[in-house]
């Protein structure tokens, strides 16, 4: 004699009050709301931008008397005042040398230094990792002073006994390299840390040495970050001030931040406010191009990440 099982059929219990508040908070209204502050926060700068923009072809009696207002004429002179008076040619240029010099130092360190210490496992990588990290915590305030007294004391010993001459720029470059680095390889140790290690084993099997497996497979899987990471360090050296104003004493050497400030200075008592947003645009426009050109392709390189 058999018996049949019988089979209840589950009923979900009816929600308390409780978690439907939850449910609508955590599921509705809290996504919602960041959804609006991030747009809201789009705008502003959109915005922002957008005024800069117009602010920069006005002259100093339209933005006084309606600074939101469009402009009566367009007073294209502003660039032209902004460049001669703040001399941004030569400012122009020792920028783009400087970034592109600390660049290539900076990636040039971190990249193989970054990828050495993921697949490192012993206790000397685990105390470099340690001490990049903790160049992180490390203000930029607290190291002005000693970074001054160096380039200064370089610079003099290279004046007096080796070349008769020196540029306090090439201290600019090494002193903002040394201080871009530790955030570099902090960042790119964790992604080629989230590597699989089959990458390297299916190397090796082929006879690749760990050089040609680093510079063939693992520096093309690693592409997106280490542009992303390229782009954010070649726009922190873009926009350096403070290192340039202690470094650098001679206005005529200085970065675009700089000889920006430098016009501001000067142009404050002339009240010309239409030259000094010019200025901003020339300094700010070529980041903002950068990133519109950029920004999808980092987004989708970092992105991909082991499964291209």
């Amino acid at each position: 004699m058999t018996s049949a099982s019988t089979h209840t059929p589950w009923h979900r219990p009816p929600e308390t009050v409780w978690r439907k508040t939850a449910r609508f908070f955590g599921d509705i209204l809290v996504p919602n709301l960041i959804k609006i502050c991030v747009w809201a926060w789009v705008a502003f700068n959109l915005g922002l931008l957008l005024w800069v923009l117009m602010t920069s072809v006005k002259s100093t009696r339209d933005i006084l008397l309606g600074p939101f207002a469009l402009p009566s004429h367009i007073e294209w002179s502003n660039y032209a005042t902004a460049w001669d008076t703040a001399g941004f040619g030569q400012a122009t240029l020792t920028t783009l040398v400087f970034v592109f010099s600390s660049l290539v130092i900076v990636m040039g360190i971190s990249v193989p230094a970054a990828y050495g210490l993921a697949r490192r496992t012993d206790r000397a990588a685990s105390a470099l990792t340690a001490y990049f990290a903790m160049g992180l915590a490390l203000p930029m305030q607290t190291v002005l002073i000693p970074y001054f007294v160096v380039n200064t004391s370089v610079g003099q010993f290279m004046i007096d006994w080796v070349t008769g001459a020196w540029d306090p720029r090439i201290g600019l470059v090494v002193f903002y390299s040394a201080t871009a680095t530790p955030w570099t390889v902090f960042v790119l140790t964790a992604f080629f840390r989230s590597l699989p290690a089959s990458l390297e084993e299916a190397a090796q099997l082929d006879g690749a040495s760990p050089w040609l497996t680093f510079r063939k497979i693992m520096l093309p899987v690693a592409r997106g970050p280490v542009t992303t990471i390229a782009i954010i360090t070649g726009i922190g050296a873009w926009n350096e001030t403070l290192l340039v104003l202690f470094l650098v004493p001679d206005g005529a050497q200085r970065t675009l931040p700089a000889a920006l400030l430098n016009m501001y200075y000067g142009l404050q008592y002339t009240s010309n406010w239409g030259a000094l947003f010019a200025g901003v645009v020339l300094l700010v426009g070529p980041i903002v191009a950068v990133f519109l050109w950029l920004g999808r392709r980092v987004i989708e390189g970092a992105t991909l990440g082991a499964n291209k």
